[in-house]
């Protein structure tokens, strides 16, 4: 279950460094919200500074080029650093009573820049540093790290904000940013995906522009069947559920008559579900049949909200919500997996890009759905949401079957993860380039 921590201490290094910084992230999303909701009452301004906190995934493709031309770990240094920097600023703010809605909301923007552009370099470099075999574990694990800092995060966010206040809660988001830092300290000289030749050429053909790496990344997914199809499960789950659950669960939790502290607890039921289904794939290692893991456990994670959205039952609406995170695990661990298996190396962080791109809908999503909830009320909007998933993985799994039996079998040329990069101590193999 834990052999990618076990084998790689480079990987292990970076999965200690994804827990701070992804405990960070949560703590200080829970507070904003939980700030924004308090101070405004409108689901619709609520939006609004989701919608600004998670604007930057639309950079999604360029940070996908940036990925693949550059060393990823001082990526993601400098990710880490921003972040610290952005919310010590906000949390110094909230601290002297000058941080009104508009200053959430440019902080929320400012936090978002650290995080999101770094996704690609982040995920992509997981299959640097443990090779193809050990890809569905490792990424298990990194879901295991963003499912506990999700039980972490919202509950000591909500203990914090009722004991000492959401200034004080934002100081421990910050510090967890810094030690995300100190962690990924040691890795700024281990190898990128091409580290036997300058990263800063990796995978670009020579006088290759920005516009023409963008197209050969989108060039790979749109000649793709299986990738698309993948690309399109994860842009309507952000399209229908991840709003909601990104947004208006200060709304759910009001409407249960729970206040921080629960609210805190709701989203950490959700979290250990999550956790729970993320060791199950990390046990199940290199399995058969991901693709339909994928697309079933997504449609089971669409037909729990339905019944969540009706519920209102504070008991079972905690059950619904953790059986919720247990299915979500297969979409969460798998669409990365997935994408990272379906294409070849020269090209990954660009289709990873494009997949925060399909991600990076969220901010129009959720606009759209706080205008609904505004009309319709959130319970109504969550119901309908969720249906609609349910019923466009039922048509795409018709008309892909492909997707449903795939299990990895058809491998790109990608060489495997060599034991001088387990130790970080000597350069990284060469991949194949475009």
């Amino acid at each position: 279950m834990f052999s990618s921590l076990l084998r790689y201490p480079s990987f292990r290094l970076l999965w200690f460094s994804n827990l701070f910084f992804f405990g960070g992230a949560w703590t200080q999303t829970l507070i904003l919200g939980w700030l924004v909701y308090d101070r405004t009452g409108s689901e619709l301004l609520l939006a609004v500074f989701t919608a600004a906190r998670l604007a930057p995934m639309m950079l999604g493709p360029i940070s996908g080029v940036v990925s693949d031309r550059h060393h990823r770990p001082t990526l993601l240094l400098v990710a880490a650093g921003w972040a610290f920097v952005a919310v010590a600023v906000v949390a110094a703010l909230a601290s002297t009573g000058h941080l009104p809605y508009w200053g959430i909301v440019v902080g929320g923007l400012c936090i978002g820049l650290a995080q999101s552009p770094s996704q690609p370099a982040r995920s992509t470099l997981v299959m640097d540093l443990v090779g193809r075999e050990n890809l569905s574990n490792a990424n298990a694990l990194n879901s295991i790290v963003m499912n506990m800092t999700q039980i972490v995060g919202p509950a000591a966010g909500g203990v914090l904000i009722s004991a000492l206040g959401a200034s004080t809660a934002l100081w421990v988001s910050a510090l967890w940013f810094l030690l995300s830092w100190l962690l990924l300290w040691p890795l700024r000289k281990v190898g990128s995906a091409s580290a036997a030749v300058p990263a800063s050429v990796a995978h670009r053909r020579p006088g290759e522009s920005i516009w023409e790496s963008l197209v050969g990344g989108l060039r790979a997914v749109m000649t793709n069947r299986l990738a698309a199809a993948a690309l399109l499960v994860t842009l309507a789950a952000n399209l229908t559920l991840w709003p909601l659950y990104q947004s208006f669960m200060p709304v759910f939790a009001r409407d249960l008559g729970l206040d921080a502290t629960g609210l805190g607890w709701l989203l950490t039921c959700g979290g250990l579900g999550g956790l729970a289904g993320s060791l199950v794939i990390a046990a199940l290692g290199d399995f058969r049949f991901k693709g339909g893991f994928f697309v079933v456990g997504t449609a089971i994670w669409g037909v729990l909200w339905t019944a969540f959205a009706l519920s209102r039952s504070v008991p079972l609406s905690f059950v619904l919500l953790g059986l919720g995170g247990l299915a979500s695990s297969a979409f969460g661990v798998l669409q990365t997996t997935l994408l990272l298996m379906m294409t070849e190396p020269a090209v990954r962080g660009r289709v990873l890009g494009l997949q925060e791109l399909t991600i990076g809908v969220l901010p129009l999503a959720t606009m759209v759905q706080g205008a609904t909830a505004s009309l319709f009320g959130v319970r109504a909007t969550a119901f309908v949401g969720a249906l609609s998933l349910v019923v466009f993985l039922l048509a795409l799994g018709a008309r892909t079957p492909d997707l449903l039996r795939y299990s990895g079998a058809d491998r790109p040329n990608s060489a495997p993860a060599t034991h001088h990069l387990r130790t970080g101590s000597a350069p990284a193999p060469v991949y194949d380039r475009e």
